[in-house]
């Protein structure tokens, strides 16, 4: 990936967000509502940085996923040590319950988040997404879902990925989906 300004990319995500033509979003999404702002992980800090000075905290919310994964764990610490050694063959269903069973996890944490964020009338914005690697959360799972699929205004991700022609590797290592999401890099 070439050297990207972090400034003009973020930017433009942003005028794209504030404009009339939100609907491109949707359209380049194949109907998702996600913008994922493609970083080198090396340049993670410094988009971060400029995010901060850039988009203004009444109109955009930082989601820190270092911050909530700490949190989670720190307030359900005695319950996730339970479940590491109930499901010591399926530790990703610690943090991401499987479908249609009830539970306490990361990703209604981030899920609720993200909808305090549009419900206050902000933008939300994930950043330090590299928290998720190894809970069996991926981007696609948040794009898809339905509160943020149906939400009144769009989810930014800060993604810290490599690029190859055909395909974006989350931190190098992952191949991430593209298919609900509109592209910034």
């Amino acid at each position: 990936m070439p050297l990207q300004n972090p400034e003009h990319i973020i930017l433009s995500a942003k005028r794209l967000v504030e404009s009339d033509r939100r609907s491109e979003i949707r359209l380049n999404a194949n109907g998702g509502n996600s913008i994922l702002v493609v970083c080198e992980p090396m340049r993670e800090l410094e988009y971060i940085e400029q995010m901060r000075q850039l988009l203004p905290a009444d109109g955009f919310e930082l989601i820190d996923l270092n911050q909530t994964l700490t949190d989670f764990i720190a307030q359900h610490k005695t319950e996730l040590l339970q479940l590491f050694e109930f499901l010591q063959s399926a530790t990703h269903e610690i943090f991401k319950a499987p479908a249609g069973e009830e539970s306490n996890d990361l990703f209604k944490e981030i899920l609720n988040k993200i909808s305090r964020a549009v419900d206050s009338g902000k933008v939300p914005v994930l950043i330090h997404t590299g928290a998720l690697y190894g809970t069996g959360i991926h981007n696609i799972h948040i794009m898809e879902d339905e509160a943020v699929m149906k939400a009144a205004l769009p989810l930014i991700i800060l993604y810290p990925a490599t690029t190859e022609p055909d395909k974006i590797l989350f931190l190098g290592k992952y191949p991430s989906s593209k298919y609900r999401c509109m592209i910034i890099q």
